[in-house]
């Protein structure tokens, strides 16, 4: 496999990972009375720094990508699988239900992954 897809699945990876992340320490906001409590403790949670730098590092592994690769064709791949990635892991991790709809859509979204990428 070609050094620019490996670069590209992880710069899919890290941004599901950063949104994950991100869910995670919202979970856990601490005791807020003001705008400025919420930002402080925010700015305080080691589970949403760590997503503000997997969104970081997804990002500039996403710029290498789209050296590389055309926008058209990287875009509608990173958006949608990035998509699957976050609804399989809010299922699995925090037990968001997932019905047949959303199933459906998921087989839609992977199905229009490959004409895209063809």
């Amino acid at each position: 496999m070609s050094t620019i897809y490996i670069i590209f699945i992880c710069s899919i990876v890290l941004n599901a990972t950063a949104n994950i992340l991100m869910k995670a320490g919202a979970l856990k906001p601490g005791e807020a009375t003001s705008v400025t409590d919420v930002l402080l403790n925010m700015a305080l949670n080691p589970v949403i720094l760590a997503g503000i730098a997997c969104f970081a590092l997804g990002l500039a592994a996403y710029n290498y990508v789209l050296i590389k690769i055309n926008l058209s064709v990287a875009y509608p791949i990173n958006t949608s699988v990035g998509y699957v990635l976050v609804i399989l892991a809010s299922w699995l991790i925090f037990k968001e239900s997932l019905d047949l709809v959303q199933i459906t859509g998921i087989v839609l979204i992977i199905a229009g992954v490959w004409m895209v990428a063809r």
